[in-house]
Parts: structure tokens; C-alpha cells; sequence
């Protein structure tokens, strides 16, 4: 386990699987302490338990993002807990549904936008008044290879996505000289379990999303956890403002 990040704590939401599961991990790794937030309480309890097995140290906390008083309750329990919080990852999305503008329902819509982008800058309006109380922080948004082009038959998580990246610029730039750096990860297809009910749901479609995949293959989770863990490091100490395509080469073509 090595030691970049011992003393720290990060806040991890949707760390109950998938990218926030493995950058929770690749955090405790790292030597940070852990807030595992998820909305179900299954998948963020056994998050804890693997990092604590690994020799880590993690607490879960049960938060649904789209709910500014959930969110608020979740940054004050974890500065009760760890006295401080010095990242914040803000992963948590849903796909929604398969279906263009017209078919498009108006429920599903209003309720990928709160989790996606609002979930998103409700974490950013309650962690960055205790990022400034300690004189900074680091930030990592996720967005995804769908917040920088299009993606027909998927308006409202395209629109969702393209907003977390929007979002991320102006936040950035508005806390630049106040020690607070704000970055997008934006994956490309990685197997998690959103993916993972997709390639259930439409056979065929693996060998579909693999091709379009540069690098001709699917991304694990830890891998953008890695490049999460980076832009948080002092490595990425003069990066801000940047949405940055983790896709195999996806948006190169």
C-alpha cells in the first residue's frame, strides 16, 4: 500500500460498484481514507468491507445526490467522521432509457438530468465551502465519451453529460486562485454494471461497442479509477478545467 495520499480522505459517490467502487479502492490504496456514498446500501457496505480487508480504512454513508438535503447531511456526517474531506469524486449517473427526442418520456428525463448533472453540482455547492475552510481541494467529476460527442437515441444522458463537462469548466474557473482544481474523467465503454444490463439487454451489442473501441477492447473500471487517483495527485497539480476522454481512443477518431 503505498503512502500518496495517507492523512487524506476522499469522498466517493456511486461507490458501491463500477468506477466508484474500484476509484474507492484505488484511493484506499493510495493510503486515503474513504467515504463510500451510494444510494443502495448493499453495494457501499461491501465496498467498506473489501477496502477494510485490504488493510484500508472506509466508511459508507447512504446518499441519493439528486436530494440537496441528502447531500448536505452526507458532507457534514463525513467532517464529523474524518474532521476534513480533501477529494471528491462526483461518479454517480444512470443511463436512463434507449429512445430518441420525440419517444423520449418526460419522467425518465427530468430523473437521469437530477442524478447526472444536478446529483453532480449539489456535491460541488456542499463540498467546496469545507474545501475552502482547509484551503483547497482536488475535484473529478465523471462525465463521459457522450458529454463530448454525440450519441443518438440517448438525448437526455448525452445532454446530462455534456452538462457535467460544462459544469466542470465553470467550477474550475471559478475557484482556480482559491486551491480548488475541478477535472471530468470522460470514460469510454467500460464494464461496469450499467454496461453490463446493456449487453444483457441487446445481444450482439458487445461485439458492436468493442469495435468501436480503438484500442479493441472494453475498459476495466479500475483503469479510469487510475486516471481519477491522477488527477488528484500532485502530478496533475497545474490541471484544471479539463475534460479528460479515458476511451481507448474513441474521441481521437
Amino acid at each position: 500500500m503505498s503512502e500518496q495520499f495517507s492523512g487524506k480522505v476522499v469522498l466517493v459517490t456511486a461507490a458501491g460498484s463500477g468506477i466508484g467502487r474500484a476509484s474507492a479502492q484505488a484511493f484506499a490504496n493510495e493510503g486515503a481514507s474513504v467515504v463510500v456514498a451510494d444510494v443502495g446500501i448493499e453495494g457501499g457496505e461491501e465496498t467498506v468491507r473489501f477496502i477494510k480487508n485490504a488493510g484500508g480504512e472506509a466508511t459508507f454513508i447512504q446518499a441519493d445526490v439528486s436530494k440537496a438535503r441528502e447531500v448536505e447531511a452526507l458532507v457534514r456526517r463525513a467532517v464529523e467522521i474524518y474532521g476534513r474531506f480533501d477529494y471528491a469524486i462526483n461518479n454517480a449517473g444512470i443511463e436512463g432509457e434507449e429512445a430518441g427526442t420525440i419517444d423520449h418520456s418526460e419522467e425518465v428525463w427530468d430523473r437521469v438530468l437530477a442524478i447526472n448533472l444536478k446529483g453532480v453540482w449539489l456535491c460541488m455547492k456542499y463540498e467546496i465551502p469545507e474545501m475552502l475552510k482547509q484551503g483547497g481541494g482536488a475535484i473529478v467529476n465523471t462525465s463521459s465519451v457522450a458529454g463530448l460527442i454525440g450519441s443518438a437515441g440517448k438525448v437526455a444522458y448525452t445532454a446530462s453529460k455534456h452538462g457535467v463537462v460544462g459544469l466542470t469548466k465553470a467550477v474550475a474557473l471559478e475557484f482556480a486562485k482559491q486551491g480548488i482544481r475541478v477535472n471530468a474523467v470522460c470514460p469510454g465503454i467500460v464494464r461496469t454494471p450499467m454496461v453490463e444490463r446493456i449487453l444483457a439487454t441487446y445481444p450482439g451489442v458487445e461485439a458492436y461497442l468493442t469495435a468501436l473501441e480503438p484500442v479493441g477492447r472494453i475498459a476495466a473500471p479500475e483503469e479510469v479509477a487510475q486516471t481519477v487517483v491522477w488527477l488528484c495527485s500532485d502530478a496533475a497539480s497545474f490541471v484544471t478545467g479539463v475534460p479528460l476522454p479515458v476511451d481507448g481512443g474513441w474521441t481521437a477518431q
